[in-house]
């Protein structure tokens, strides 16, 4: 989990010193935006049937990848 203040976050204020938007060090927040996208995904598929790690090596033999 991302700690906020590891990100260093630099904030622009309106006139009454509302925060409006937020500064990142572009490497963070490229993996915030990763992170986001890997939850999407998660997200979506969470109503998938599983397969068993058995039925996975199987499948894998017989299409001759393991």
């Amino acid at each position: 989990m991302v700690n906020i203040k590891e990100l260093n976050p630099q904030y622009i204020t309106d006139d009454e010193g509302k925060k409006k938007s937020v500064i990142l060090n572009i490497k963070d927040f490229e993996e915030l935006i990763e992170d986001i996208e890997d939850l999407a995904i998660i997200a979506e598929r969470k109503n998938e049937p599983t397969i068993s790690h058995d039925t996975v090596i199987k499948d894998l033999k017989n299409n001759g990848l393991l």
